[in-house]
Order: structure tokens, then C-alpha cells, then sequence
């Protein structure tokens, strides 16, 4: 003897077909919440005032969002011009660092907030312009122009 399966029976038929539809059914995709995209403010060219530290700890942490390369100027008058792949917040500007790429070197530094008198953003921002929106947007354009050998294939970073 065998009944109907747990998936077959009615309350579960009806959650997850065309049978619910009312509003507010958390499967209904016209009523789901749908997030925001996140918004990336153009740094590139950019020599924020790091009078405070806060105003130092909100520029770090836009210099770790940024995808191109920055310029430290330590407090020795060093420059140090590289990627900043990571960050160390502690509670005071002497126990938090910055971890950074050289563009000249392999090795990777670490310089504590506390060094850093200066910070500019030089490097161009590999990713600016190339949401997936603008992607698709160059591809229908080409396609409505008639380019033949078009494929969905990302571009080059190059």
C-alpha cells in the first residue's frame, strides 16, 4: 500500500505552482523584494583631505573598495605606489594597517594608518564602465548594427 507522496500532497502543490498566486505569496515574483545594486562612486583621480581620522579611516577603507592602484605618502615623505588588497582595523591609527602590492615589487608591505600622510588615488580603475548593464548594452548594439562574429564572451582587461 502506498499513499501519495509528501510533495504530492495539496498544501505543498499549491505553494510552489500557478495553483497559489495571490498576492502577497512569498514565491510570487511580481511581490518580491527586489535589492539594490550597489552604487560605486568614481575615486579614480581623487586626493581626499585626511585631516581626521576618521576622514584617514573612510579613505583606507574606499582604497580597499578601489580596483585600481593608489599612492601612500608616509610621514617619512616616502611614496609607495600600489595595489591595497587589505586592511586591519584596530582601535587606534597605530594598530590598524594597510597591506599593499607595489607596483615595482613582489613583496607585499604593510604599513600601519599611522605612517600614511597622504593617500591619492593614480591607478586607472580596471573595472569603471564595466557593469554587466553596459556589457549588454554594447552587445545589442553591436548586434543591431549587423557585427556578425558577435559572442557572449567577457571582454578583455586589456
Amino acid at each position: 500500500m502506498t499513499g501519495p507522496r509528501h510533495a504530492d500532497r495539496p498544501s505543498h502543490v499549491a505553494r510552489f505552482t500557478s495553483a497559489n498566486t495571490s498576492e502577497g505569496s512569498p514565491l510570487n515574483p511580481d511581490t518580491l523584494e527586489v535589492a539594490p545594486g550597489t552604487i560605486h562612486e568614481s575615486v579614480q583621480g581623487w586626493v581626499p583631505k585626511l585631516a581626521t581620522e576618521e576622514e584617514l579611516r573612510i579613505a583606507l577603507e574606499k582604497a580597499f573598495d578601489y580596483r585600481g592602484d593608489v599612492t601612500l605618502t608616509l610621514k617619512d615623505n616616502s611614496k609607495i605606489e600600489g595595489y591595497l588588497f587589505d586592511r586591519t582595523t584596530g582601535p587606534s591609527l597605530a594598530t590598524s594597517f594597510v597591506r599593499v602590492l607595489p607596483k615595482d615589487s613582489s613583496q607585499k608591505l604593510k604599513i600601519a594608518y599611522a605612517d600614511i600622510a597622504a593617500l591619492a588615488f593614480t591607478g586607472r580603475d580596471t573595472a569603471a564602465g564595466k557593469s554587466w548593464e553596459a556589457w549588454v548594452g554594447k552587445y545589442w548594439e553591436k548586434k543591431a548594427a549587423g557585427e556578425g562574429d558577435l559572442n557572449l564572451q567577457p571582454e578583455s582587461l586589456e
